[in-house]
């Protein structure tokens, strides 16, 4: 089997206020949350993944809530968009929507041949749902309000902001796999061709812009995608090799784990497929309970007692 990435499996954030949170990702969006556990080293804080109906890589967008949390500043050395796919002609559905839930956005606007909405969540997080050049069969999860005509299939890409990309880029290009396929002014899209969706990383050059602080309305850092944990470690020694400082792999329950910190500041991690999130969980209870990695699992009364409600 070739030892390759992916694309993209999981995208984490910051929030703030978990309902809120909640709410807007599940309702407004249309997302299923297919898990609600705790924060590995702040128990008392969530951690939500939503996804699609069974929180396939590609799909999962995670967040930590920390109530009251300062608000971020969007800059350099941070990934500064994320990209859904949503399918062809949805965008007057989605300008409707936001606008009926007071969602700032900006009007469609067209980049690599493809339209594309940009809004903000409620800790100000920057998304942009594209209509995606490339036909998107993933399945969708699929609400009363949101019809498979509509509705969101995963990401379409990210958008890294960087004072000088040549450094990212190599990471890009030379350990995961990607390779530049167009560039528009001062964006260069990267794509790996090992899958259709969730396949783009775009880099935008901005040598004089201030750099980003990570904090509310923050990405904290995009994870690509892996097989199993035999080409995770594969992927290792190509870091290391890299001369990139690299943890050793991490157990999340539901992925295994390597982070690293590319060149340009940003946060990678690289996530395998396996166990999968019904590991805990029926497909059909996804996100109905909240699971707790064991070391905690003895404090279970404190933390339910101290995390926010979310009814």
């Amino acid at each position: 089997m070739k030892k390759e990435i992916l694309g993209i499996h999981h995208i984490t954030a910051i929030a703030g206020n978990a309902k809120k949170n909640f709410n807007f990702y599940t309702q407004v969006l249309g997302l299923r949350l297919v898990k609600k556990t705790v924060n590995f080293d702040d128990p008392n804080t969530y951690h939500f993944y939503y996804g699609d109906e069974h929180g396939t890589p590609g799909t999962i967008l995670t967040f930590f809530p920390w109530e009251g949390i300062q608000a971020g500043r969007r800059g350099t050395r941070q990934v500064t968009e994320i990209g859904y796919s949503v399918p062809a002609g949805s965008l007057d559905f989605w300008l409707k929507r936001l606008e009926k839930y007071n969602v700032i956005y900006n009007k469609p606007a067209e980049k690599f041949g493809e339209r594309y909405l940009t809004f903000l969540d409620p800790d100000g997080l920057k998304f942009e749902l594209t209509e995606s050049a490339t036909a998107d069969d993933r399945p969708q999860w699929i609400t009363d309000e949101i019809s498979a005509e509509n509705a969101i299939h995963g990401f379409h890409h990210i958008t890294i902001t960087t004072n000088k990309m040549e450094l990212t880029a190599k990471v890009l290009t030379d350990i995961l796999g990607y390779k530049l396929a167009q560039t528009e002014v001062n964006r260069s899209r990267f794509v790996t061709d090992a899958v259709s969706q969730a396949a783009i990383v775009d880099l935008v050059e901005a040598p004089g812009e201030q750099v980003g602080h990570v904090a509310g309305g923050s990405v904290h850092h995009v994870a690509f995608r892996v097989k199993d944990e035999e080409t995770l470690m594969y992927f290792r020694d190509k870091v290391v090799e890299a001369g990139l400082n690299i943890t050793e792999k991490i157990d999340r329950n539901y992925f295994y784990s390597l982070y690293f910190r590319e060149p340009g500041g940003v946060l990678f991690e690289i996530a395998t497929d396996n166990p999968g999130f019904e590991v805990d969980e029926s497909l059909e209870e996804l996100g109905t309970n909240l699971k707790l990695p064991a070391q905690y699992e003895s404090n279970r009364s404190v933390i339910e007692a101290i995390l926010p409600k979310l009814d």
